[in-house]
């Protein structure tokens, strides 16, 4: 099982796609542990059963368990807190900022990974989820841990691409 499925699975009309797909596994500024921790993170969040199964299969030639863990344990905690912080943020009332989440978050402290690698996962899954209070606070933690500009902006690449491969499949799947 390889990202070349994912790619033969597109339909002709996503060639961008399976491009950029090839693309972001080759060429990315992160480290291998980075690159796939962010595939295996952003394929759960994207939640397409081939791209998740795929990627899995393959993440674990790279990845330690421990890794396989965190990244799918980033998703995970990022599915609860981007509709929590994201849900605050939009409705747009101060007093709501000021409330206490209470919601259990222990990986965020002990991932089970380097810290900066956990948060940039964090970071793409927020990319595909949509929060932008997760996205800003995700970001200054990476920059100030020492992640560059690229290492985000790999990172937010592979999000975007892996979205699009799984809308995509998702898309040809309730067609057929």
């Amino acid at each position: 099982m390889t990202i070349e499925a994912i790619k033969e699975a597109l339909p002709a009309y996503a060639k961008d796609t399976k491009l950029n797909l090839g693309s972001v596994t080759t060429t990315s500024s992160l480290t291998e542990q980075q690159l796939w921790g962010t595939l295996l993170a952003t394929a759960v969040a994207a939640r397409n059963p081939l791209v998740l199964r795929e990627i899995a299969d393959e993440a674990v030639k790279h990845l330690s368990a421990e890794a396989i863990e965190s990244a799918k344990g980033a998703a995970s905690i990022m599915a609860m807190n981007n509709v929590y912080y994201r849900a605050k943020h939009l409705i747009g009332e101060d007093a709501y900022q000021s409330l206490p989440a209470r919601l259990r978050m222990q990986i965020i402290g002990k991932p089970g990974v380097e810290k900066v690698d956990f948060e940039l996962w964090c970071l793409a899954v927020s990319a595909i989820t949509g929060c932008g209070v997760c996205l800003e606070s995700h970001e200054k933690t990476v920059a100030s841990a020492g992640a560059s500009r690229d290492h985000v902006h790999d990172a937010l690449r592979v999000a975007s691409v892996i979205h699009a491969a799984a809308v995509t499949l998702d898309a040809e799947a309730a067609l057929s």
